[in-house]
C-alpha cells in the first residue's frame, strides 16, 4: 500500500509539474506575443524635416509649426536639422534621414536647384518626399510626390498691385528692390510677379535692387547703401520679405527720411513686427505668407504613407493687409 501510495504521489507530482510547465510555457509565449504587440502598437511614422535655417521671424514660426506635428498626432515623430542657410547641410541631413529609414522626407530648399542626386537616393530607399514652402527645380518631377506653400509669384504681384491701387499706373515711383536669398523659389517667383504687374506702368522704375538673404541686419545694411546714393531719388521700398523691412526702417529712420510716410513700404510674409510697423506709421502694406503649415504637412504625409492620391501642388490659404488693417489684425498674428 505503502508503494502503491509513494507512486501514485509520485504520478501526481509529475502530471502537475508538467501542467504547470506547460501554463509556464505558454504564458512566456504570450507575454512575448504581447511584447511584440505593444511594440508594433508603439511604433510610429517618422518624418525627417531639412530646414532652410533660422533667418527670420517667419521661419521661425515655420519651424515651430512643423515641430508641432508629434503633439498633433501622436503617431508620428519628427526628426529636424537645421541647414543654417546652407544647401550641403540639408544635403547631408537628407542623406541622414535616408539612413535611419524615415517614412517621409520634407524639404525646405535654400535654392531651387542642385537636388537631383540626393532626391534620387531617397527615391531609390522608396522614401517619398515633400518639398515645402520652396520649390525644386529638378530633370525629374517623380522625384518627389508634391510641393507644399504659397505661390510665390502671385504675392509679388500683389505686393505690385498694391502700388497700383495706391498710385495709379501713371505715377512716377523710384523703387528699391530688397531681394530674398538668390536663387531661392521665394525670391525668383515675387520678383517675377512683381516685375511682370508693373510692366504696363511706365514710369515705375526699379533704381536699386541687392539681396538681402532675407535677414533683418542684411536688410539694413543694403538699406543704408541704396540711401547713401540715391536716398533723395527713392519713394518706394519693394522688399521680398518683412524682417529685411524691418531693417531697412531703422536704416531709413537713421538717413533722417520718416519710414512708411518719405518712403512707401511694402513687403511680404506678415509677422507680428510688420503690423507693430504698420500701427505705427512707420510701413504701408504687407502680402500674407502663412508659415504654419504643420497641420497641413501631417495630412499631406498621412495620405502620402496611406497610399492615398495628393494634388502635386497644395497653396496654402493666404491674404494681404494695408495700414489701416493693421490695429485689428496685429491681435490676430500666431508669428
Amino acid at each position: 500500500m505503502k508503494l502503491k501510495k509513494m507512486i501514485a504521489l509520485m504520478a501526481s507530482t509529475v502530471l502537475c509539474i508538467g501542467m504547470l510547465s506547460g501554463c509556464g510555457g505558454s504564458g512566456a509565449s504570450g507575454g512575448d506575443a504581447a511584447k511584440t504587440s505593444a511594440a508594433n502598437s508603439s511604433s510610429k511614422k517618422v518624418i525627417g524635416f531639412a530646414q532652410v535655417g533660422a533667418e527670420s521671424g517667419w521661419r521661425t514660426a515655420e519651424t515651430d509649426s512643423i515641430k508641432s506635428i508629434p503633439t498633433l498626432d501622436s503617431n508620428f515623430d519628427l526628426k529636424f536639422s537645421d541647414g543654417q542657410q546652407k544647401q550641403e547641410n540639408q544635403i547631408k541631413a537628407i542623406r541622414s534621414f535616408i539612413a535611419q529609414k524615415v517614412d517621409l522626407i520634407a524639404l525646405d530648399p535654400v535654392v531651387e536647384t542642385g537636388w537631383d542626386t540626393v532626391l534620387k537616393e531617397a527615391k531609390d530607399a522608396k522614401i517619398p518626399v515633400v518639398i515645402v514652402d520652396r520649390k525644386v527645380t529638378v530633370s525629374d518631377d517623380s522625384l518627389y510626390k508634391c510641393f507644399l506653400g504659397s505661390d510665390m509669384v502671385a504675392e509679388g504681384k500683389k505686393a505690385a498691385q498694391i502700388l497700383i491701387d495706391q498710385f495709379g499706373k501713371d505715377a512716377a515711383l523710384n523703387i528699391a528692390e530688397l531681394q530674398g536669398t538668390v536663387g531661392s523659389t521665394a525670391m525668383v517667383g515675387r520678383q517675377q510677379g512683381f516685375n511682370d504687374a508693373i510692366k504696363d506702368c511706365p514710369n515705375y522704375k526699379i533704381v536699386k535692387s541687392q539681396t538681402g538673404d532675407f535677414t533683418r541686419a542684411k536688410g539694413k545694411e543694403v538699406m543704408e547703401a541704396f540711401l547713401k546714393s540715391d536716398g533723395d531719388k527713392i519713394n518706394v521700398l519693394w522688399s521680398h520679405n518683412d524682417d529685411m523691412a524691418m531693417g531697412a526702417i531703422q536704416a531709413i529712420e537713421e538717413y533722417g527720411k520718416k519710414p512708411g510716410k518719405d518712403i512707401f513700404i511694402v513687403s511680404v510674409d506678415g509677422i507680428k513686427d510688420i503690423f507693430q510697423a504698420m500701427v505705427d506709421g512707420k510701413a504701408n502694406a504687407t502680402v500674407e505668407c502663412n508659415p504654419l503649415l504643420g497641420p497641413q504637412l501631417l495630412e499631406v504625409a498621412k495620405n502620402i504613407l496611406d497610399s492615398k492620391e495628393v494634388e502635386r501642388t497644395i497653396n496654402s490659404k493666404e491674404s494681404q493687409f494695408l495700414q489701416k488693417d493693421a490695429a485689428a489684425e496685429l491681435p490676430n498674428r500666431k508669428y
